[in-house]
């Protein structure tokens, strides 16, 4: 997805440079009106219909990107409108996060079962026969299916054997695993806020570059110029997301060089999640709790929060590694401003709750990163550094990968307590995630430890995410294995008092 989707990356890539480095140079914010033109200088239009429709377009992206929502066309505004209230230097959140772009929007056809040409009129026609709603006949040249009829079951593409029958479905709604994607009145994606978690699959999937989550680069270049106690975390999915030249301790250069004072690897803080959440689960499960989710991905818990409430209270009270890294640092720097670099668009949110706020300041993700970079002309693989990174434990480093975080935490829990059984069953994707919550609340997991992730093979698969994820993959396992230390118990970094058994 990442690489067949280049044109979008692209112009996100433009968008993100040109707010960094209007907020590194310390530019006129009117500068945003003619931005649009810069980034698409061309007389004519090279991705739709027309130059202008393409530019009006960026201009909104514009204007999410720095922190502001998208316009509604219907409305007049000039791209400035509303600049003052993010033209700060902390985090100015204006919900909602995600959003969709309605003029980029075209207005896909939701979905529905079609007829092709490899329909051959066999003798048997099982599809009518299958058709529980009369929907499909023979015509003159191929079956047809009667779309005012049609319920959208998938019976007569099950049983066609020429496969002459397809499933179209609007593009990032099947990606939402939430149902989460509705229409307006136009036929245009329009977001259910009452289920959307922001995952940011729609966005990662919309061929149209029409969904965007708005940024906080431009609030967090200022507080670099300004703030000498600035500490940046970065997620466990890093690996491979710079390219194969650049290596994770050129990458940690590369952060200090946009103005942190330090980069701190979040599996650290997913070490003492570990500890925590194995500890939890030996003490509550099955006694006190029938099974235990793990508390790491924020669209997961937000997902158990909305769709299930009766069973949030099954997910894991630690803190995130986040959190935990962010908690880390203040106990070192208490005037520490802290902002965690990651592939996940829904830690923005969780930043923002009255517990996290505190630790956590500011949150952008690797494509933001890159933007950061290019606005600095920071070139990772010529830098010049030697020192090595040792944070983590091997299990901590493996949470970016799918399985990851129920692994470390059976194995730290069985450390703890050898004779303990523990089963153990993770799922990505909310699709997944979504059935396996069913199951749970039936009943049918009593005494498992269960690990829920929304992104396909984990965080090395989010929305903002830049390399492919087997690339990522086959990195972050590298990486993993060269830490010096297997468990969070061997991780002397970490405060003794947690590492008690």
């Amino acid at each position: 997805m990442k690489e067949s989707y280049v044109n979008l990356i692209n112009i996100r890539r433009k968008v993100f440079s040109t707010i960094a480095k209007m907020a590194y140079d310390g530019s006129d914010l009117s500068e945003l009106e003619k931005a649009s033109f810069e980034i698409l200088p061309n007389e004519v239009g090279i991705y739709r219909d027309s130059i202008f429709r393409e530019r009006a377009i960026v201009d909104e992206r514009l204007r999410l990107t720095m922190g502001l929502d998208a316009r509604k066309p219907t409305e007049y505004h000039r791209v400035t409108d509303g600049i003052s209230e993010v033209d700060v230097d902390k985090t100015q959140f204006i919900e909602p996060l995600v959003n969709v772009i309605t003029h980029a929007c075209e207005a896909c056809p939701t979905k529905s079962f079609y007829v092709t040409d490899n329909c051959r009129k066999c003798l048997a026609h099982p599809c009518t026969n299958v058709c529980p709603t009369n929907a499909v006949s023979i015509g003159k040249n191929r079956a047809i299916i009667d779309q005012d009829k049609c319920i959208k079951c998938g019976r007569c593409k099950e049983t066609c054997p020429y496969s002459a029958i397809v499933k179209y479905e609007r593009p990032c709604a099947d990606a939402c695993g939430v149902n989460a994607i509705d229409s307006d009145y136009l036929g245009r994606a329009q977001i259910n806020r009452d289920r959307c978690v922001s995952c940011g699959r729609c966005i990662t999937h919309c061929p149209y570059g029409a969904i965007a989550d708005k940024s906080q680069i431009y609030q967090l270049i200022k507080s670099l110029k300004t703030n000498t106690h600035m500490y940046a975390i970065i997620a466990p999915s890093f690996l491979g997301q710079f390219g194969p030249l650049a290596s994770p301790v050129q990458i940690f250069e590369g952060i200090k060089q946009l103005g942190f004072r330090n980069v701190v690897e979040v599996s650290l803080g997913a070490d003492i999640t570990t500890l925590h959440e194995a500890k939890e689960f030996l003490e509550k499960v099955p006694n006190d709790i029938p099974y235990m989710g793990t508390s790491c991905c924020n669209s997961w818990t937000l997902m158990v929060k909305k769709l299930f409430p009766d069973q949030y209270e099954y997910i894991s009270d630690s803190a995130s590694p986040m959190v935990e890294t962010a908690k880390h640092i203040k106990k070192i720097d208490p005037d520490a401003n802290i902002t965690f670099i990651g592939p996940c668009i829904s830690k923005k949110l969780e930043a923002l709750r009255e517990d996290v706020k505190d630790y956590v300041h500011f949150v952008i993700t690797f494509e933001e990163l890159m933007g950061m970079f290019v606005a600095k002309g920071i070139e990772l693989s010529e830098i010049e550094v030697s020192k090595e990174i040792q944070d983590a434990s091997t299990l901590g480093r493996g949470y970016a990968i799918a399985g990851g975080v129920a692994e470390a935490v059976k194995k730290t829990a069985l450390i703890i307590d050898p004779s303990k059984e523990i089963n153990v069953e993770g799922v990505s994707t909310l699709h997944e995630c979504v059935k396996l919550m069913k199951v749970a609340k039936a009943g049918k997991k009593n005494g498992y430890l269960l690990e829920g992730m929304a992104c396909p093979g984990g965080c090395i698969a989010g929305p903002g995410t830049i390399a492919s994820m087997n690339r990522v993959k086959k990195a972050v396992i590298n990486f993993k294995n060269e830490s010096e230390y297997k468990t969070a118990f061997d991780n002397d970094v970490i405060d003794k008092e947690l590492r008690i058994k």
